[in-house]
């Protein structure tokens, strides 16, 4: 199939040629021709399938066939969890909308508002923004969402983790109900069926199965860590080595990303953090220096798991490993992007052992255990992948396998070992807690 066959307006269809696209991802052959029927849509599918076109190519394609109704607010309405995902369908609106006259912007937190509301002075055809921003101009009545066309929930799976639920429903109540109603989902379980069911009307259903998404390109590694202190070696282990060009460090929370990033940028390293308390502007400069090479590392919380997309990454490390199995396959996923090859390497210790476990269920996969030569672990991993030989490697592409079985199991893990063997900065937020 090609994008000829989806019957897309001329001005899309030269847009994508533009782009280099011949032919959709099978969730852009299944919901554009499903969304153009008008019919609302519930759709499974996970980042890098190519699920922003799915629904940014339908929706610009209503704008350009159905007049607009008299009124300043937006005729579609494009809700995501983050800014960086915000930014990142703005930027999809803007590449397929080139050659059409479109009003489109985005309504984001951390973001100043007076540009908002300049946006918002005006009649507009698409709004991209975060829910609790979007709130905000609501309450105030600076926005009026009476001739809403189109509501489109991206990575709807991501805001309820995040605790949207109850804004994404205030902004539903707001709308027409006579709308046409888009939720995409890395998953559909059952909360993602109970949001559906308050939002969606006799939905067509599409499921991508995760399976196709194999990152085959991707090479996977695990290293067994003791404790905290043992992690912290690792990592300045592998970030000294100069295979690793353009690396993201994944950490689990705010805190801990300011924290890594000092002690890295301490050990002479050009680093940024990239976490939810920043400011917009901030946020966009450290993605901004590592696009362009200022930077060779970045320490993030999954704020940046989905809607990042920075050119040459090399590597992907979890420093801790993610709550929820998906998210392991968004971080490893900013890796090995446009055809090239990548290397994801995750820590684990032993109180990480269940995380591990549901990864590696999740994605079907054993992850292949490796060591760094003089930094072997005490402890051992009994999961799936426990039997496997290591792997003895460091950063880069080589890892030839070890002769013989694991390491015999060191002593139990537990807190006080893992303050004792922290370096001080890390002691210090262990006392804290």
């Amino acid at each position: 199939m090609s994008f000829e066959n989806l019957n897309l307006n001329p001005s899309l269809l030269k847009a994508i040629a533009a782009c280099g696209y011949t032919e959709p991802t099978p969730i852009q052959a299944q919901a554009i021709p499903q969304v153009m029927t008008g019919q609302d849509l519930l759709a499974s599918a996970q980042t890098g399938t190519g699920k922003t076109a799915a629904f940014v190519l339908p929706a610009l394609h209503r704008i350009l066939s159905t007049p607009a109704k008299p009124g300043r607010g937006p005729r579609v309405l494009v809700l995501t969890p983050t800014r960086e995902l915000a930014n990142q369908v703005t930027e999809a609106v803007r590449t397929y909308g080139k050659f059409m006259r479109i009003r489109s912007g985005a309504i984001l937190g951390g973001m100043p508002y007076r540009e908002q509301l300049q946006l918002l002075d005006r009649p507009i055809d698409l709004i991209v923004a975060t829910p609790g921003r979007l709130i905000d101009h609501l309450e105030r009545g600076r926005l009026s969402l009476g001739r809403l066309e189109m509501l489109i929930l991206d990575e709807a799976d991501r805001m309820l983790d995040m605790g949207f639920i109850e804004p994404v429903e205030k902004i539903a109540a707001a709308t027409p109900a006579n709308r046409q109603t888009l939720l995409f989902s890395a998953t559909l379980d059952a909360r993602i069926a109970k949001l559906a069911g308050n939002l969606l009307k006799e939905p067509a259903t599409i499921r991508i199965s995760p399976k196709q998404i194999t990152h085959d390109n991707i090479e996977q590694r695990l290293m067994v860590a003791d404790n905290l202190g043992h992690k912290m070696k690792m990592l300045h282990s592998l970030v000294s080595n100069d295979d690793l060009e353009r690396v993201i460090i994944f950490s689990a929370t705010k805190r801990d990303t300011e924290t890594l990033a000092q002690e890295l940028a301490a050990g002479g390293h050009t680093v940024r953090a990239l976490h939810g308390d920043m400011t917009q502007g901030a946020r966009n400069r450290a993605i901004t220096d590592m696009r362009r090479g200022k930077v060779r590392l970045l320490v993030a919380t999954d704020v940046a798991a989905r809607g990042l997309d920075v050119t040459g990454i090399s590597h992907v490390i979890n420093f801790d490993l993610p709550r929820f199995a998906e998210d392991y396959v968004h971080r490893i996923g900013r890796t090995g992007r446009a055809g090239a090859m990548g290397i994801a390497i995750s820590f684990a210790s032993p109180s990480e052992q269940g995380f591990l476990g549901r990864i590696e269920k999740f994605t079907g996969k054993q992850i292949t255990h490796h060591m760094i030569e003089g930094l072997e672990p005490r402890t051992s991993m009994r999961t799936a992948s426990a039997g496997r030989s290591p792997g003895r490697s460091g950063a880069g592409n080589g890892g030839r396998a070890a002769a013989g079985p694991g390491r015999a199991p060191g002593k139990p893990y537990s807190n006080r070992r893992n303050e004792q063997a922290a370096p001080a900065v890390y002691r210090k937020k262990f006392a804290a807690k």
